[in-house]
């Protein structure tokens, strides 16, 4: 089910309607805490969709509700669960995406 559920979400978290994209990485936010480790079959499938474009986005609410989910994933998640899904994310960004992955990682 939680399969399910994350596959209708997960375009979701890189809409192109910046309001919509926006909505979904705040809704992710509130959901990180509540399911935590539960998220683990999912996170592979959550890391790519959180990061690709949005920590790299212009738009400072996408931006920062990128940020937001990332640190609550941090916070609330087994870290051995976000390391690898992480480090992989973090060889193929560049710019303020690649800074801010790299920090949570060291």
């Amino acid at each position: 089910v939680l399969f399910q559920i994350f596959d209708a979400f997960k375009p979701r978290l890189h809409d192109s309607n910046s309001k919509v994209n926006q909505v979904a990485l705040e809704a992710m936010h509130k959901m990180i805490p509540v399911l935590k480790d539960n998220l683990s079959p999912v996170i592979n499938m959550l890391i790519p969709a959180i990061v690709d474009n949005n920590l790299n986005s212009k738009n400072p609410g996408i931006y920062a509700a990128a940020t937001n989910v990332i640190q609550a994933l941090c916070q609330h998640l087994d870290t051995s669960l976000l390391l690898q899904p992480l480090c992989t994310k973090a060889q193929f960004l560049s710019g303020k995406a690649k800074q801010d992955l790299t920090e949570k990682l060291a």
